[in-house]
């Protein structure tokens, strides 16, 4: 039990897992979002919106979510994984 909860945390730390954010969608434009690891969150590309990951959870709260102010901050990624549906 004990070794399954270390594992637990291990994973948390470091984001979500890639079949996790197959399945998650914009709260508010129900678009496949992208995993941003460089800034741990996820990423909707249609309205340029971050919404964050903390402790492994993705927050997808309309109001957590930060607006990127740019082009470069909306293509800033070291992973380039997004959801095909």
């Amino acid at each position: 039990m004990v070794s399954r909860s270390g594992v637990l945390l291990k994973s948390a730390a470091a984001g979500i897992s890639s079949k996790l954010a197959e399945i998650l969608v914009c709260p508010l434009t129900k678009q496949p979002l992208r995993i941003c690891e460089k800034t741990n969150s996820l990423i909707s590309d249609s309205i340029g919106v971050s919404y964050p990951i903390v402790d492994g959870i993705p927050r997808l709260v309309p109001a957590d979510g930060t607006i990127l102010q740019s082009d470069q901050d909306l293509n800033s990624s070291d992973s380039p994984q997004t959801n095909s549906r």
